[in-house]
């Protein structure tokens, strides 16, 4: 019988104390979770979770960062898919709710847990924001040189973008009674683009998705990289 591989057992356990940690914060909050919770539902020890992140800030850090490449690496899939410029910024637009829509966790992590964290978590948030902002900026200043929407201060409108969409999923994820999240894409789309000067002609109408219609539950990020 072959032993097992040392690298392999470490590698699993890290992915262990991620996916605990990540579930952890989204029910409890960052402040509210504590080591020794994730350990347990790691199944691991305290001196184990120490091994791989020296504090609970570097596994929150850790999970704030891989969930947002996934949501970056998944909207640049979409827009990919899109030629005409006004095309490629929907497509950014509708990934970013559909996707929280079905993946409330995700949402919350990147969202909610960072509130009132202090300000080593307010940076962080800061520059997670800003680079969503700027991919946003990027697909505008396509637009600006296609000529599909008139000349714009397109840094500024980027924020304002993004944060409408931010203040969108918060107010969901606060909500008792919120509709589905995805309902409010065509509202939100109608918005962002009349912001930009596209023209009415152009933003038309678009239908509510079907009844039932949502994204399966995402697994939890893991590490792969060792960071």
């Amino acid at each position: 019988m072959s032993r097992p591989d040392p690298a392999e057992q470490s590698r699993s356990r890290r992915e262990r104390i991620l996916d605990a940690a990540f579930h952890a914060f989204a029910t409890r909050g960052y402040r509210d979770t504590a080591v020794d919770d994730i350990a347990g539902a790691a199944e691991t020890s305290k001196g184990g979770i120490y091994f791989h992140f020296p504090t609970k800030e570097a596994i929150f850090r850790e999970l704030m960062e891989t969930t947002a490449d996934k949501l970056v690496a998944r909207v640049e899939r979409a827009v990919a898919l899109e030629t005409e410029p006004v095309a490629r910024a929907e497509a950014a637009i509708h990934t970013v709710l559909t996707t929280f829509a079905g993946h409330r966790t995700m949402a919350r992590l990147l969202f909610l847990d960072t509130v009132g964290a202090g300000r080593v978590f307010q940076a962080e948030t800061n520059a997670l924001h800003a680079r969503f902002a700027n991919l946003i900026q990027g697909y505008l200043d396509d637009a600006v040189t296609a000529g599909a929407i008139p000349p714009l201060d397109t840094r500024i409108t980027s924020i304002a973008w993004f944060g409408a969409i931010n203040e969108v999923v918060a107010r969901w994820l606060l909500a008792d009674d919120a509709a589905r999240l995805e309902e409010a894409y065509p509202a939100l789309r109608a918005t962002l683009l009349r912001s930009a000067g596209v023209p009415e002609s152009r933003i038309g109408e678009v239908a509510l998705p079907a009844a039932g219609w949502s994204f399966p539950e995402v697994a939890t990020p893991k590490s792969g990289s060792g960071r």
